[in-house]
């Protein structure tokens, strides 16, 4: 199946070295409800700059393994570095790949699953990536970029009404009417490449809130970001895969940073044949981790165990 062949990269068994610059969201939660222990097989699967993987594998001595699964190559690379000298194997894929995952490295299911939602503060910085409207950029936002297509491609081509559409369910922008037919006409006579032309396009459509900060570009950039990944789609896929992954017994947690993410993983863990919910409302983060960490502001975080009994009936 090409372009689906893991890269995998056991991390050396030297000294460890210093973990990356990067915060992870609500760590001492998901260690909580993670709840990793020696000899343990979990799964990061959306690992990133490798901030919870560290967490979780310095717990799972003895015997214990981490895969550290992500879509995007350079976190992969980015996480290795930080990940050395710990039992941890990282594998290049859409986290709704992990029952392939799985397979190719013949393990039957695990202990504990997380996913960490969303995009990360080193991909946000990249400005070649495209994924911030707060630096000049190329129109890009794919998480991988060997597969996707990119956004300046869905700016280019689709039509007012699917770019409204878009705009209107992934970002909740009540604008998004203005906003496509505003590109539609700027793209009749010049190109939209780069996200400050997008920013400043958006800009001129929306009125500045007087109650609320938010630059109103925010949810025009979200919401071409979650197409261009089909990052709903993925989550879907992934959450479906949990009971097959899962040992009974077995602990998932989810961090999200959108509404539409939060009602998904809130479904999937109110399915009492499956699961045992551990939080009743999401889990958020608290003020002083904010102050130290703003992208903890809009996290969530739900965790579930699975219990088996729906998947052992059905057999």
């Amino acid at each position: 199946m090409p372009g689906l062949q893991p890269h995998r990269i056991d991390a050396p068994m030297s000294g460890p070295t210093s973990p990356p610059s990067h915060l992870p969201v609500m760590p001492r939660e998901v260690i909580e409800f993670l709840a990793p222990a020696g000899g343990q097989v979990i799964v990061d699967a959306t690992v990133g700059a490798g901030g919870h993987a560290r967490l979780i594998a310095e717990r799972l001595a003895p015997g214990g393994r981490l895969i550290g699964i992500d879509r995007d190559p350079a976190m992969i690379e980015l996480s290795r570095r930080g990940l050395e000298g710990l039992p941890v194997t990282l594998v290049h894929r859409n986290f709704d790949e992990l029952p392939l995952v799985l397979e190719e490295l013949q393990i039957d299911a695990v202990d504990g699953i997380l996913a960490d939602l969303g995009v990360s503060s080193a991909q946000l910085d990249q400005a070649e990536r495209g994924f911030s409207f707060q630096q000049e950029g190329p129109l890009d936002m794919r998480l991988d970029r060997t597969i996707e297509e990119p956004a300046v491609d869905l700016v280019r081509r689709l039509s007012e009404h699917d770019l409204a559409e878009i705009f209107f369910r992934y970002g909740e922008e009540r604008f998004s009417r203005r906003i496509a037919r505003r590109i539609v006409a700027t793209r009749q006579n010049e190109p939209l490449e780069t996200t400050r032309q997008l920013a400043d396009l958006v800009r001129r459509c929306v009125p500045r809130s007087r109650v609320h900060a938010i630059d109103p570009a925010t949810r025009v950039f979200q919401a071409l970001r979650i197409a261009v990944n089909d990052e709903l789609g993925s989550l879907e896929r992934f959450l479906a895969h949990l009971p097959g992954c899962l040992k009974p017994g077995g602990r998932a947690v989810v961090i999200s940073f959108h509404s539409l993410e939060d009602r998904l993983v809130k479904h999937t863990f109110r399915n009492k044949d499956l699961f045992e919910t551990l939080t009743r409302k999401p889990a958020r983060a608290g003020d002083l981790e904010v102050r130290s960490n703003p992208r903890a502001r809009s996290a969530k975080l739900r965790a579930a165990v699975f219990h088996g009994r729906g998947q052992e009936e059905s057999q």
